[in-house]
């Protein structure tokens, strides 16, 4: 075993999770993510906790939901018949809304561990959108369950991961360990002068200006927000390695946004995002791509056409793009804005705010023509803060 996945491992158990003796802990392992799984089961036992482990398959994922379409398919095939892009006429399955075996899992939890690394990163793109707005909406309270333990996600570097990132797959484990085998304390004291900015502050505009594309103009509200320094670890109200951004939880938000970074969103690629906000509310959007599936995520719920998230990169040691949320958000030089669910981490108690059973975050570039201003006042300028070298006024 490559003694990089034992550290990762061992970053995941002790700075992450922090994960202690006695303590009940669920691991999802995903197919291709065997190696990593059995170094983390391994940790957990050398720590005295107890470990549940489950198998997170999105090939098994698409084979339930691709059988739940046939059932109700008056063809039993679960085909496209009217060419309308669904699974069939009406053919859209009725989940159950409380699946208690689930639930009961995570309820009982105190730590969730979700290591992915599938075999193919599309497993599910031939499973209707309406499918899985029904799927994500039924398991809501599962979502619920498992978001009041101490989870963390991370991923183990795989041959499709590579492949979908256009990475050779020993240059993709080498960016992989570069950025979750890191210094987390130093960048932790790093971040927190930005999350320091935005405790304090009452408004974020971010402007940006290119030549081939929209333009970004947008406000939101941060008034009585808290940030979250997302240092990869629960301690900082953070569930993600590798992280390394710094977020919050915004309303009010007003103008146009413009996301220029790929993503996949449902096992599409969807490029160059264009949101226009009034009152909060997405009321115009397109797509260079993938448009019907990022209608198919705004029209989830109500909450889906409010931000639940802005985030600020600045974890630099991600240094290129790879089509995976998990990094691509927290490469420096980037902001990120999520339609959807707000992070409880980020609201005042007893405050609810944005409500939604999805959270998608889409990407800008911001190292060149940008600047994001707090309460009026620069504090970042093409990608530089206003504490770091180079900055300009």
């Amino acid at each position: 075993m490559d003694e990089r996945v034992r550290e990762h491992a061992e970053v995941l158990v002790d700075w992450s999770a922090r994960v202690e003796a006695g303590d009940d802990v669920v691991v999802s392992v995903a197919e291709a993510a065997h190696e990593l799984g059995v170094a983390v089961a391994e940790a957990l036992g050398e720590r005295g906790a107890t470990v549940t482990t489950l198998y997170g398959s999105d090939e098994l994922s698409r084979a339930y939901l691709k059988g739940a379409e046939a059932g109700v398919d008056g063809n039993g095939d679960g085909d496209d018949d009217n060419g309308d892009g669904a699974a069939a006429d009406n053919a859209v399955p009725t989940f159950d809304d409380d699946p208690a075996v689930d639930r009961a899992i995570f309820e009982a939890a105190d730590v969730y561990l979700r290591i992915g690394g599938g075999r193919n990163t599309t497993a599910t793109a031939d499973v209707s959108s309406e499918t899985r707005q029904a799927y994500a909406k039924a398991r809501k309270g599962v979502r619920e369950a498992r978001m009041d333990t101490d989870w963390v996600s991370t991923v183990h570097p795989t041959r499709s991961l590579a492949q979908q990132a256009g990475m050779a797959y020993e240059e993709y484990q080498d960016f992989v360990y570069d950025a979750v085998l890191r210094d987390w304390e130093a960048l932790a004291d790093e971040m927190a002068q930005m999350k320091a900015v935005l405790d304090a502050g009452e408004e974020v505009r971010i402007v940006t200006e290119r030549d081939d594309a929209p333009d970004t103009d947008v406000t939101m509200s941060i008034a009585g927000r808290t940030a979250v320094n997302s240092a990869a670890s629960v301690a900082y109200d953070s569930h993600n390695l590798p992280s390394g951004e710094v977020f919050t939880a915004p309303y009010d938000t007003e103008g146009e946004a413009f996301f220029d970074v790929p993503m996949t969103i449902d096992a599409t690629r969807v490029r160059d995002v264009r949101l226009v906000f009034e009152a909060g509310e997405v009321v115009d959007f397109s797509a260079e791509t993938g448009e019907e599936a990022l209608a198919s995520v705004l029209d989830t719920d109500a909450g889906a056409r409010r931000l639940g998230e802005l985030g600020i990169g600045m974890n630099r040691g991600i240094d290129r793009f790879t089509d995976s949320i998990l990094f691509d958000e927290k490469m420096g030089d980037t902001v990120h804005m999520a339609v959807g669910r707000a992070y409880d981490a980020c609201l005042p108690d007893g405050e609810s705010g944005n409500d939604s059973a999805v959270h998608v975050d889409m990407i800008s570039d911001v190292s060149e023509r940008s600047r994001m201003e707090v309460d009026g006042e620069v504090v970042q300028r093409n990608g530089t803060f206003r504490w770091e070298a180079g900055f300009e006024e």
